[in-house]
């Protein structure tokens, strides 16, 4: 794909130039506020930094969570200003508003290298909004804090799979360049599309087939195997006429599960054993059953060892791997061991030299939080639903407008 790349933004020069990035800085936030994994934060850093050493005025734009009705404290982006001026040793200002007379004045007062982060692009109603002379209004308005000598810089990749003001729109009215980040994600996927070595495994996890079905039916026809946990192998289970007791299930999913049995039924792997407990809770007492004996009052919570082990035989010879989607609720350490071992093996097939790719999200999250290893892997994606669509081959907007 022919795009232009930060590189080439900086040998253009950008010393006293405005340039509008698009980061991805959406962080899980605590009750209290706190940000549990800053990984989105880490990865956003190289660009900015580049930009910021290069003595641009830099303009950031962000979301966080998913704000209904305008602006909401809950949803402020300041936690993330303070930890990103941490990680980029240097003070990091946050615009009270996302456009407004504030974001203004503090985007006229830069200075070379100065950053300023907008407050939560999504506490404008435009940025989302499907009425394409609303977002194009907002995009204008975000122009106008870099001016019209300015640049824009992709680099939230987690979002490139939305038609957004700020990720699609401005790109239609600056001059528009790739970051860091986006690049390597862009090189990375290209990979695991065209060029794969084999064996290739896939591990799928999380709560729902629906949320996966496009990205099985493309990788079943790619891959040498696909490794099926999280939620979404109770309703493979139940396609077979096996009972799944009180487990997460998609009850519309079971035809659909079936016929994916049917016809790739070699390809696809479900658990053997499965981890059960009587409540969803951390301090419920786990239970390994084989994966056709779940009790009626049970919920599975995470594959058994016994499906560790056979998925691990699996990629320890696997030379391509793909994984997305936690295989138990890793969050919860009496559940924690499957995604702990399937993780395990992964890292172990990339120290022998499989190339491995985390699609994100809480597959991410987890490597982080069971404390492995981040360069145990080959990459790790900052966004999970993007580089779905990517592997569904769906065109993704954000990635698409770059090349135009």
């Amino acid at each position: 794909m022919d795009v232009k790349s930060l590189e080439d933004l900086l040998a253009e020069g950008v010393s006293g130039r405005g340039v509008l990035v698009r980061s991805d800085l959406n962080v899980p936030l605590d009750d209290e506020g706190t940000i549990t994994d800053e990984g989105r934060i880490v990865a956003s850093v190289p660009t900015l930094k580049e930009l910021s050493d290069a003595a641009a005025r830099v303009v950031v734009t962000a979301h966080l969570g998913r704000p209904k009705d305008g602006p909401a404290p809950e949803f402020s982006l300041a936690p993330v200003a303070q930890a990103l001026g941490e990680r980029l040793g240097r003070h990091v200002q946050l615009a009270g508003d996302v456009v407004g007379s504030d974001a203004l004045a503090r985007a006229e007062g830069l200075t070379d290298g100065d950053i300023l982060l907008l407050e939560n692009i999504r506490f404008d109603p435009r940025e989302t909004g499907k009425d394409d002379a609303d977002r194009l209004a907002l995009a204008k308005q975000l122009v106008e804090l870099v001016g019209h000598d300015g640049a824009f810089v992709s680099d939230g990749f987690g979002v490139v799979h939305r038609k957004q003001a700020s990720v699609y729109d401005v790109a239609t009215l600056l001059p528009h360049y790739a970051g860091t980040l986006v690049a390597a994600e862009i090189n990375v996927l290209e990979q695991l599309t065209s060029s794969t070595e084999r064996p290739y495994a896939v591990v799928l996890g999380g709560s729902k087939v629906s949320d996966k079905l496009a990205v099985i039916e493309n990788l079943a026809a790619k891959a040498d195997s696909i490794v099926i946990g999280g939620g979404m192998c109770f309703t493979f289970l139940a396609s077979q006429g096996i009972s799944v007791g009180t487990s997460l299930l998609e009850e519309g999913m079971i035809d659909t599960c079936r016929q994916l049995l049917e016809t790739y039924g070699d390809v696809i792997l479900l658990p053997v054993d499965i981890v059960v407990a009587e409540k969803f809770a951390v301090d419920a007492t786990p239970q390994v059953v084989a994966a056709n004996q779940i009790p009626d009052g049970a919920m599975g919570l995470d594959v058994g060892p016994d499906s560790v082990q056979r998925f691990t035989a699996l990629l320890a010879e696997a030379k391509t791997i793909f994984w997305n989607g936690p295989v138990g609720v890793f969050e919860f350490p009496a559940f924690a061991a499957g995604t702990k071992g399937v993780a395990e093996a992964i890292v172990g097939a990339t120290a022998k030299g499989a190339f491995s790719v985390v699609g994100g999200g809480d597959s991410a999250a987890a490597v982080r939080r069971l404390g492995l290893p981040e360069d145990g892997f080959s990459h790790i994606s900052t966004g999970g639903g993007a580089s779905l669509e990517y592997l569904e081959g769906k065109k993704l907007p954000g990635i698409e407008v770059l090349s135009t």
